[in-house]
């Protein structure tokens, strides 16, 4: 996944188109059946959603994670802005130098286009993480 990630910052391209397929008008993914792409690097597995159209600029993206130390993340595209809302458990969130824990319902927005963490606290810990590029 992280490969995949940086190949897309490199490229200036959103990581999403690297790994969407073509979207229909409506769209069920039921959670059994979200294409999963799981971190070489900690116990987190993002599913893609709904990946941004041709001229939109925004990810949509399930996260589930148990504690295994933080899924750090390198910078993404110049002007990426990353939305999180906590779905169950709590997390450590945002930017690597100064991560804010958030308990569900809580939301959170920052520089997708620094280095970033999402660090698990609990089993099952699930979120819902919206990429944009500004």
């Amino acid at each position: 996944m992280e490969t995949l990630w940086a190949l897309g910052d490199a490229l200036g391209v959103p990581f999403a188109r690297l790994v969407d397929e073509d979207v229909e008008p409506v769209t069920l993914i039921r959670a059994a059946d979200a294409p999963l792409i799981r971190s070489a690097s900690a116990d987190y597995v993002a599913a893609l959603l709904s990946a941004s159209p041709p001229h939109a600029r925004r990810d949509v993206y399930l996260i589930r994670a148990d504690p295994s130390g933080p899924k750090v993340s390198a910078p993404h595209v110049r002007g990426t802005v990353e939305h999180v809302i906590l779905v169950s458990g709590s997390a450590l969130v945002g930017p690597e130098a100064a991560p804010v824990e958030l308990s569900p319902g809580d939301y959170l927005s920052y520089p997708g286009d620094a280095p970033h963490i999402f660090d698990a606290q609990h089993e099952g810990t699930t979120a819902v993480l919206i990429s944009e590029v500004r």
